[in-house]
């Protein structure tokens, strides 16, 4: 049986989370084998900046971050349910990428 590999990625978790209630319906309505959502490690992107933009006064600093949540999901699928996955929609500020096995 052909498997599909889907990917998610988003700074924000609850797209993400949406997302993969989406496809775990699909599965249930359908019957095909499903592995996951897998959570990936978090990248957590780092920035400490200077408030003062001339480097006079007191020395007070900005700290950002931004994580990036990964979830990895494996579908053992057919024809059907590849058709009703691929129609899910994608909201803005996630990032997807599918792959078949």
């Amino acid at each position: 049986m052909p498997k599909a590999r889907i990917k998610l990625s988003s700074i924000n978790i609850d797209k993400i989370n949406l997302v993969c209630a989406e496809i775990k319906g699909i599965v249930d309505k359908t019957g095909v084998e499903m592995r996951g959502p897998i959570p990936l490690p978090t990248k957590k992107l780092k920035i400490t900046t200077r408030k003062s933009p001339d480097g006079e006064g007191k020395a007070s600093w900005d700290r950002f971050e931004m994580r990036v949540h990964k979830r990895l999901i494996d579908l053992g699928i057919d024809e059907r349910a590849l058709r009703l996955v691929m129609r899910i929609p994608i909201p803005d500020g996630l990032n997807e990428v599918r792959s078949l096995k």
